[in-house]
């Protein structure tokens, strides 16, 4: 069977084939309701597909996107992903997904092979392992948006979670309660989100005038994290409140505490920075710090989009606030 063509849905429409064009690219500014009804009968009853190669050759663009997840178990990356695939949907653009799982190396890869591949842009959770290529990407105004981590020494278009901000409130929140002995647990300070949220405890300590104690900062692997945890709460003096960095790390303490019969929020106060779901279900609420994932998806997308359109001159950096949502597991021991 020959292929439907655009001619084929205009003399079936009774209009131009450049009417025809100006309706599947959406353009309907000087296009009767009638007029747009006709096409839309026409291209069904015809079961017409439009052409995308002859479409993206014509245009200089695939009307794709990539985007390269730092490590998609994390339940942020899940949500900004969700959001800017809505996006890409609403604006009739294509996301190509690819975790990286913090490695460099695949990173690098990820990038040369979705560039070969044509895509409009990118929009990367860096590993911040790969500067050379990242400054390429900016030299070549490819237009890239870096998300979620920030890169040092990068004019760059950045989206950014307030993480320092957020981690001294919940400190702040525990020194409330009358916690002295607080921990923090993060995996390894590669990343700039660890690195701020270690800070950010520093710095709330220091304002309390409350010393710090090394024992009392873990940053290790996740299959070494138990084995950190043991150790922290085999100390003569264990702390009552803990920071746990992600919800990797969450999951880890969660099982660490089952073994060891711990009670959160009786035996030692917790709060997560991350996204739970269905942490006020649990038998002992969790107290978590909410990054607005999606909202900070929406605007890399639109940021990328600005630069592909040519719209954005410069460099952008938005940094959304986090909210601190309070629940039994940090309040102070009955």
């Amino acid at each position: 069977m020959a292929r439907v063509t655009m001619a084929d849905v205009a003399k079936e429409a009774g209009v131009s084939k450049s009417t025809v064009s100006q309706f599947i690219n959406k353009r309907y500014e000087y296009m009767g309701d009638d007029t747009k009804r006709k096409i839309d009968e026409a291209i069904k009853t015809l079961g017409y597909h439009p052409n995308y190669l002859a479409r993206s050759l014509k245009q200089k663009r695939t009307s794709m996107i990539g985007v390269i997840v730092g490590n998609i178990m994390h339940r942020l990356s899940t949500e900004v992903s969700r959001s800017i695939e809505d996006y890409c949907y609403e604006h009739d653009m294509h996301a190509i997904l690819c975790n990286a799982d913090d490695n460099p190396e695949k990173e690098r890869k990820y990038i040369e092979v979705l560039q070969a591949k044509q895509v409009d842009g990118l929009i990367i959770f860096p590993t911040g392992q790969n500067f050379d290529l990242y400054q390429k990407l900016i030299d070549e105004e490819y237009p890239v948006v870096f998300i979620d981590r920030k890169i040092d020494e990068l004019n760059a278009n950045s989206v950014l979670a307030a993480n320092s901000e957020a981690t001294v409130e919940s400190i702040r929140h525990f020194i409330s309660n009358g916690h002295k002995r607080i921990a923090i647990v993060t995996q390894p300070l590669s990343i700039s989100p660890r690195i701020e949220r270690l800070h950010g405890y520093k710095q709330a300590l220091n304002e309390a005038g409350i010393p710090m104690k090394e024992e009392y900062m873990i940053h290790a692997e996740i299959k070494k994290m138990k084995n950190e945890l043991e150790k922290l709460f085999g100390l003569s003096e264990p702390p009552t409140a803990l920071f746990a960095g992600n919800d990797l790390v969450f999951l880890e303490v969660l099982e660490f505490f089952k073994e060891k019969h711990i009670k959160i929020g009786k035996d030692v106060a917790l709060i997560v920075f991350d996204n739970i779901p269905l942490a006020h279900l649990a038998e002992t609420q969790v107290t978590t710090i909410a990054q607005p994932g999606y909202e900070m998806g929406q605007k890399a997308a639109e940021l990328l989009l600005q630069q592909i359109n040519k719209e954005l001159q410069g460099f952008d950096e938005h940094v959304f606030g986090c909210e601190l949502m309070i629940r039994e597991s940090s309040q102070p021991r009955m």
